[in-house]
């Protein structure tokens, strides 16, 4: 059985307690926040789950095998290294960082401790974005022409003002780093390495210090062209959250509220029979949260029983990260487009 602790008990470790509780050789063995009663309100009902209010305490205890890092965004990074040395494996909530530096630290520390570390991209493990990734490793896509990735959200006042770091320009807590990451990271992993980007944000609604809306256009490596579009300005409630995928061979575009539905399958001039069987109609999940962090999780599991890399890993986190990093630094500079290998080497005023 594999113990997991939860650090940070908010929003977000419900999910992540949800996850571990119903994953088969994984055992939810204890929970920490600095706020001790929002700990208790976390695992009410369960009784073999300790409590801490510091995380250091939780580290020295033996038993404790993975820690997830579910707290507001700053703290991922001392948490994870702090975690990494204790010889726990890590999995750490998006983003993995707010800063470069920070993320690279953690790297350097997986690499130096050899536990296991995963960033929770959960979206990943949603099947219908693993029938596009089965597809793609198969080739059926050809070369991209373009990609397109958007979220279509509501956070309004009420959602920032549950907690003072919501909004916050300290963690750069805007549609982008907070909501828009996941899709982000699914636009580039399908579509590879991305050379520039070019961007814009804004505050259009609400009282916050950081963007409700933004967009912005990807050149990639390979010269394909992709465009980022995140709203959490959407009126009046969550719409949805969708990647669309145009290769010189095949066609896909998956929509619902959590990029959990096939919308176009095309993949030959004559493709309605093969859409017709790959159209997933899935329901929307509860939240959109999705459905992947049971998988996630279980992902955890597998890769230490088969001491394996998580299929999720740290530079997995760094490659969302760069991007929006690069398109707040080019909104900054009034839409200069912005090369991944001068923000990497910090070249950048």
């Amino acid at each position: 059985m594999i113990n997991f602790a939860i650090i940070g008990c908010g929003r977000i470790a419900k999910k992540h307690k949800e996850a571990i509780l119903n994953t088969k050789e994984a055992k939810l063995y204890a929970v920490c926040d600095v706020e001790e009663s929002k700990a208790h309100d976390l695992v009410q009902g369960l009784t073999d789950v300790k409590v801490y209010s510091n995380y250091q305490e939780l580290l020295g205890d033996k038993n404790v095998h993975v820690v997830n890092v579910c707290t507001e965004h700053i703290p991922h990074t001392q948490i994870g290294i702090d975690a990494m040395h204790a010889e726990k494996h890590v999995m750490i909530e998006k983003p993995i960082a707010v800063n470069l530096p920070d993320t690279n630290r953690l790297i350097e520390t997986q690499k130096l401790t050899g536990v296991k570390a995963s960033v929770v991209h959960q979206n990943r493990f949603n099947d219908v974005v693993q029938k596009t990734r089965e597809a793609l490793e198969q080739g059926r896509f050809g070369e991209f022409s373009h990609g397109v990735a958007s979220i279509r959200w509501n956070r309004n006042m009420n959602y920032y003002n549950l907690n003072s770091w919501r909004g916050s320009a300290d963690h750069k807590d805007g549609i982008l780093m907070n909501q828009c990451i996941h899709n982000i990271d699914l636009l580039i992993w399908m579509m590879g390495p991305v050379k520039k980007v070019t961007g814009i944000i804004k505050t259009r609604f609400r009282d916050i210090e950081m963007e409700d809306v933004a967009a912005a256009t990807l050149e990639f490596e390979s010269g394909a062209i992709g465009v980022i579009e995140g709203a959490g300005t959407t009126y009046p409630s969550n719409l949805e959250e969708t990647l669309n995928l145009f290769g010189e061979q095949g066609t896909v575009i998956l929509g619902g509220i959590a990029v959990n539905k096939i919308e176009s399958w095309r993949f030959n001039e004559d493709f309605h029979d093969e859409e017709a069987t790959m159209v997933v109609e899935q329901e929307n999940p509860t939240d959109v949260y999705g459905f992947g962090h049971q998988r996630i999780v279980q992902d955890m599991v597998n890769s230490i029983k088969e001491d394996r890399e998580p299929y999720i890993t740290l530079e997995d986190g760094k490659s969302a990260l760069e991007i929006i990093l690069a398109i707040y630094e080019s909104s900054k500079q009034g839409g200069k487009p912005i090369y991944l290998s001068e923000l990497r080497e910090g070249m950048l005023n």
